[in-house]
């Protein structure tokens, strides 16, 4: 069998050529040839962004989906907007990161015991993907899912991502809590002795800029994962 790099190459490949979203397709090409005035001189990507990292890791990072101006420009899952740059800071200082920056695919940023990823893979219009959309897309989660097999740790970056983390691992057959336990930072899901669920509030604008979620409160999430997971990750 094929190593989970090589695997997971293949698969990313597959990623980067969808098209089962008419909406989606049509607003991220969009927005890759309007541009944002800032970024006018810069090539955009424009197409699903694959998930990014370590495919030995022990912890998934699971976010929404790529940001107009941000991942769909550079490619690169939380890459090149203010979300990833408060991720990859965290991520640094808890040791997942070789670098606190992430401004392009080309930037040098490796992760080690972690991999980045999202249940939707093209930017969505307002950042809001429909239900459809979401089902669309879950197969590239289940997929990565298989690889990366040694997770024992997801961390969901919003209520959104949690509930997908809950429908992938519950497609996969895990049991889920009924009823399902409530969205929060710093919640804690044990869904199995292998594996458990970490809740943060998302990194957008929306909750920093507004003191809603403070770095210390994200660094404190990823130093539980990095408590929880599995000694591959030290």
């Amino acid at each position: 069998m094929a190593s989970p790099t090589r695997q997971l190459e293949g698969l990313n490949a597959q990623v980067i050529e969808c098209r089962r979203c008419p909406r989606l397709v049509e607003w991220r090409e969009r927005v890759s040839i309007e541009k944002r005035a800032s970024f006018i001189g810069h090539d955009y990507w424009g197409k699903p962004v694959p998930g990014f990292g370590d495919p030995n890791g022990a912890v998934l990072v699971l976010g929404l989906a790529p940001a107009a101006h941000g991942a769909n420009r550079t490619g690169r899952m939380f890459t090149g907007d203010r979300s990833g740059d408060w991720l990859y800071r965290a991520m640094y200082r808890a040791g997942f990161a070789n670098q606190e920056t992430s401004v392009s695919a080309g930037d040098g940023l490796k992760l080690k015991g972690a991999y980045v990823t999202a249940p939707v893979r093209c930017a969505p219009p307002a950042n809001k993907p429909t239900s459809a959309e979401h089902d669309n897309c879950a197969p590239w989660l289940d997929a990565e899912l298989d690889i990366l097999d040694g997770i024992s740790v997801a961390v969901c970056l919003g209520q959104i991502a949690y509930v997908a983390a809950l429908a992938a691992y519950q497609r996969r057959g895990v049991a889920v809590p009924r009823p399902r336990v409530k969205f929060g930072h710093g919640v804690e899901v044990r869904l199995s002795p292998q594996l458990t669920l970490l809740t943060s509030f998302h990194p957008s604008q929306q909750n920093t800029f507004t003191g809603r979620l403070t770095e210390s409160m994200l660094d404190d999430v990823f130093q539980r994962a990095k408590a929880l997971a599995s000694p591959r990750t030290a």
